[in-house]
């Protein structure tokens, strides 16, 4: 089985960020090599679906399932805990950086949860083959900031991202964003309505079942308050 941190990007689109971290571990390597090809859903990629058809949601869990999507699930921590905790859905994660879809893998061993996708890659490319209203929730948990002001349309929040998670999203479906950087609040609460969803919360109140990250834990150990944003498709 080929590694996937060889697969080189699709060529449609560009792609800002880390593909690949440090040297992985053997144990690592071993999950990739192992478990990614029963966990990655098919039919993503332009060499698997060249005319780009909407996939069939229920082929991914087996039966007609909630479906949630975490975008960019960074060490895996949150959407493992999600799994865990409502084994009656389905939830796949997106993510590009090589070292954190091992480092997930990792943790679903551990948890023993059966309930979860894997896309290695660009969440845009796994959106553009979902089927319209296929998504019930969605979760982006302290995305790339981008801090520099040129590059803030590399971030997540804006129309080449949320037209496309509207789309896919059923109506009434939740989309939660975690953030600890002041800018990224101000740009989420100012494109996800300009997208077509409905703001119903903001603030530093995180939900009743939100598992606190790696990543929200060195915000708190540097002295950045987290940010909690909660739209209505």
């Amino acid at each position: 089985m080929s590694d996937p941190s060889d697969t080189p990007p699709e060529p449609r689109r560009n792609f800002y960020g880390r593909r690949h971290g440090k040297t992985l571990r053997p144990s690592q390597r071993g999950y990739l090599a192992e478990d990614l090809g029963n966990l990655r859903p098919h039919g993503i990629t332009a060499a698997e679906n060249p005319e780009r058809a909407p996939i069939d949601p229920v082929a991914l869990f087996g039966d007609d399932r909630q479906i949630w999507l975490e975008v960019g699930f960074g060490g895996g921590e949150h959407m493992v805990a999600m799994a865990a905790r409502y084994p009656e859905i389905g939830i796949i994660g997106c993510e590009p950086f090589i070292n954190g879809v091992a480092m997930l893998l990792g943790k679903i061993r551990a948890a023993g949860v059966q309930n979860v996708s894997v896309h290695p890659g660009d969440a845009r490319d796994l959106m553009d083959v979902l089927p319209d209203a296929s998504i019930a929730r969605a979760f982006l948990n302290y995305p790339d900031p981008w801090p520099k002001a040129r590059h803030h349309r590399r971030r997540f929040v804006t129309a080449d991202h949320l037209r496309p998670l509207f789309r896919v999203m059923q109506p009434g479906a939740e989309f939660r964003v975690a953030t600890d950087i002041p800018d990224y609040v101000r740009q989420t609460v100012e494109e996800g309505p300009q997208a077509g969803f409905v703001l119903v919360d903001e603030g530093p109140q995180p939900w009743d079942d939100w598992p606190s990250t790696r990543y929200e834990q060195k915000a708190l150990r540097e002295g950045r308050p987290p940010h909690y944003v909660t739209f209505r498709r």
